[in-house]
């Protein structure tokens, strides 16, 4: 297998904003070619956009990014072309019905089809199979997967692998293309230590080898390049325009996301009926529901626009 040269990573001011909120924002990078970054966050904070939006899978909406020189978002395409997914949930995941052979084979056949020159198509049937089987033995020994270690060899279900061995698959699928960039998402889920250290020294091994290597994580290790992601508070200036909120009481204090009353709640609701007078107990009933269903909303910002965006990825 080839060793391309890494892409450079650049990123200013970087973020996207998706129909419920900002999903990252602000984010900065300058990563020489071959680095290995790790984009550091908890769940939901919107590291998995983020991955894809620096891969060219998603279109940011605030700031660009440079990859390789390819300029963000103007060159999309450009910037799929050397960059290639190891595992992304709800993207790119392993076919849990396929041995190891059949996932690594669609792979290649995925990889000559798109992503190889048309005259590799008119080449032998007999060149073409021993061509891919070189690249896939070459990728395998990239990946650090060894067939002969499974429990059925090639033949073993995908379903039956241990987490670490479904990365170092999904990693070896990533390498058929010689990418310059290679981003692989929740690195260290479900990983013990041991496994976890494993992980990280593959990815350094692959990043040694020439090529840039992004990876979504909880916690990043030292020698990486580190992008941290983290809830969005929301920004009130840019908040779509809704009815006027009821007037809330003066011994009532609003914190992110949630209400906190410091008087007694039955005290504050009946200076609130007070206030509202005998015909508007209703409206102030649906009012305080609304509420709630705001707070909601803010509470799930990240996690439900990234869920969107995602999904939209997906079915791009």
């Amino acid at each position: 297998m080839d060793s391309p040269h890494g892409a450079a990573v650049k990123a200013e001011d970087f973020g996207l904003k998706g129909p419920r909120g900002w999903a990252f924002r602000g984010i900065g990078i300058d990563a020489a070619p071959g680095s290995l970054i790790a984009v550091e966050g908890p769940s939901g904070s919107g590291r998995t956009c983020l991955l894809l939006a620096l891969t060219g899978r998603m279109k940011p909406t605030q700031g660009h990014a440079e990859i390789d020189q390819h300029r963000l978002p103007k060159k999309m395409a450009a910037v799929r072309r050397i960059a290639a997914l190891a595992h992304v949930p709800g993207v790119n995941d392993l076919d849990q019905a396929l041995t190891v052979a059949e996932q690594l084979r669609e792979g290649a056949l995925l990889q000559r089809r798109y992503d190889a020159p048309v005259r590799a198509l008119l080449r032998p049937r007999a060149e073409r199979r021993a061509r891919a089987a070189a690249r896939i033995d070459e990728a395998l020994a990239a990946a650090g997967l060894d067939l002969g270690t499974l429990p059925k060899g090639e033949r073993t279900s995908v379903r039956d692998l241990e987490r670490l061995e479904a990365v170092r698959l999904s990693v070896a699928i990533a390498l058929l293309g010689s990418p310059r960039l290679l981003a692989l998402d929740d690195l260290d889920l479900k990983l013990s230590d041991t496994e976890r250290t494993e992980a990280w020294a593959l990815l350094r091994s692959i990043a040694a080898r020439g090529t840039t290597v992004l990876a979504a994580c909880s916690e990043a290790p030292a020698d990486a390049v580190v992008l941290r992601t983290g809830p969005q508070e929301p920004d009130a200036s840019e908040a779509p325009d809704a009815p006027e909120a009821p007037q809330e009481p003066a011994d009532r204090k609003i914190t992110w996301g949630t209400s906190a009353k410091s008087a007694p709640e039955g005290k504050a609701e009946a200076e609130a009926d007070a206030d509202a007078g005998p015909d508007t107990g209703a409206t102030a009933e649906n009012d305080g529901d609304a509420d709630t269903d705001t707070d909601t909303d803010t509470e799930n910002d990240d996690t439900k626009g990234a869920d969107d965006e995602v999904a939209e990825a997906g079915r791009a």
